[in-house]
């Protein structure tokens, strides 16, 4: 078939606009053909990532209830794949530091063993049935979210090579942006196919094609050119347990924010996976609606995004903690108030607001706190100190929810919510310093199109990249859903899942 000249123009034109997008602007001219695609394969794999993990996050738990689990059931789901993360943290960190090849290691680790359950849990009902299908689902989580963590630490050292300092938060920016929008645009599509179909063949082929947008996902991320590190095989003993142990007594100031990290993490997992239990069973909200409330969230926490951006540049991510700490325990409590299914909608519009401004300022507060030559191993900590609580917390909240029933672990989890931010005020708060203030994002003037060269180039700004460490980090919201917009706890931000 042949096109006329506009309208080649025009496909070329199209052509490029995708490729700027997917790259994060223009600004992709500056740097190597090798980089170039390297951003883009990096975008691509994010926004199908998102989309696959917006259907198990949302529509995970929903499937284990239509398989007959119980409250215990679903909280000893969350405390395994808890205890799974915090022993594989580690051992994926030795890994990146002993043998590099971090891409082989996401692929495999993250992208094949961390799919491939995916595939069996939709087709446990054809050969299971009642507390064996549920057991069955529950050890393939374990192994998924094992795999995940294992392959964590070599995405993020990989991502800090593939993505150019200067631009590291503009291009963030971008990605997390159209993740955000894959994620909800998938989460209302597959909500309704889940409500047309019925259970529990609706979970099956939400399950099923959250593996196959996932291995698309993994294939974008295989065809990226891992850059060369230039840290090779250092020892793997400054990971022993002598090590570590020798780190946080060392650095008190960092022990401590990990035990109001601990403490907040308990508080958050004794409620957090039983939001969409409370939703679906005592509320009646069906898949379709799950997916729609959901999306309000996110929805909720694209926009606030900039403003808490801006604000985190102007307070620090110290006072932006504070602050988002003392709203979030506000959240669990309206629960309580909520008598139909479509009630949460208030309590999701300003969940994806609060989590927004305390997951992009915690994450910029651990970056903060860790030295740079050991920021995989204090990162590593803090996912372990985040990940052990989780564990805790959810074996908790499920015998609490079937002694007592949820409602009563929302009460818990809005008081210990509220204590671990009296913690962080009286403990750290008026103890840590501000860290170097940084230039904003959104200072940074960008030309119009009419200012932009004819090469289509746009300017860098004048003033020179900064160190890794002040660099800004955004974090992603949909890589953070909130346990009160019916999503389940998973792990802490690095990237990381996370909740009400």
């Amino acid at each position: 078939m042949k096109f006329s000249r506009p309208a080649r123009r025009q496909r070329i034109r199209l052509r490029m606009t995708m490729e700027r997008v997917a790259a994060g602007g223009r600004w992709l001219v500056e740097f190597p053909r090798e980089t170039q695609q390297n951003l883009r394969n990096f975008f691509y794999d994010g926004v199908f990532a998102s989309a696959s993990d917006a259907i198990t996050l949302t529509f995970l738990t929903l499937y284990l209830l239509a398989l007959g689990a119980s409250s215990a059931d679903i909280g000893w789901l969350n405390a395994i794949s808890s205890i799974a993360a915090v022993i594989l943290l580690l051992p994926g960190a030795m890994l990146v530091d002993r043998f590099g090849q971090r891409k082989k290691t996401v692929v495999i680790a993250g992208g094949w063993f961390g799919r491939l359950p995916l595939l069996l849990m939709a087709l446990i009902p054809f050969f299971a049935k009642g507390s064996t299908a549920i057991y069955i689902l529950i050890a393939l989580k374990v192994v998924l979210d094992g795999a995940r963590n294992l392959a964590l630490p070599a995405w993020v050292s990989l991502t800090a090579d593939i993505v150019p300092l200067s631009w590291r938060g503009r291009y963030f920016g971008n990605r997390n942006l159209m993740m955000g929008i894959s994620a909800m645009i998938v989460t209302a599509i597959i909500g309704e196919l889940i409500t047309r179909i019925g259970t529990p063949g609706g979970y099956q082929w939400a399950i099923g094609l959250a593996f196959a947008i996932g291995m698309i996902s993994t294939f974008f991320f295989s065809r990226i050119n891992e850059p060369a590190t230039s840290e090779k095989h250092p020892s793997t003993s400054r990971y022993s347990l002598k090590a570590l142990r020798s780190t946080l007594q060392g650095d008190r100031k960092f022990l401590v924010f990990c035990i109001y990290t601990a403490l907040w993490t308990f508080s958050l997992n004794t409620a957090g996976p039983f939001f969409a239990v409370y939703h679906v069973q005592t509320l009646g909200a069906t898949a379709s609606i799950v997916g729609i409330t959901t999306i309000v969230t996110r929805i909720s926490a694209l926009p606030a995004q900039r403003f808490l951006g801006r604000l985190a540049d102007q307070w620090g991510s110290r006072k932006l903690t504070l602050v988002s700490g003392f709203l979030v325990p506000i959240l669990p409590f309206m629960w309580l108030f909520i008598h139909s299914p479509w009630g949460v909608i208030p309590v999701n519009i300003l969940s994806g607001v609060f989590w927004a401004g305390y997951n992009l300022a915690v994450f910029n507060l651990m970056l903060e706190m860790s030295p740079d030559q050991e920021r995989a191993k204090y990162s590593a900590l803090y996912q372990i100190a985040v990940a052990g609580a989780a564990a805790i917390g959810a074996a908790f909240g499920g015998m609490v929810a079937n002694q007592w029933g949820i409602p009563v672990l929302f009460v818990i989890s809005g008081v210990g919510r509220f204590l671990s931010a009296l913690f962080f005020l009286v403990v750290l708060y008026r103890k840590m310093p501000e860290a170097d203030s940084v230039t904003p994002f959104s200072e940074i003037a960008l030309p119009s199109p009419e200012s932009t060269n004819p090469t289509g180039e746009i300017p860098l700004p004048e003033e020179a990249p900064k160190p890794a460490s002040e660099e800004a980090v955004v974090p992603d919201p949909s890589e953070n859903p909130n346990p009160e917009s019916q999503t389940e706890k998973l792990t802490p931000p690095l990237p990381a899942p996370d909740a009400d």
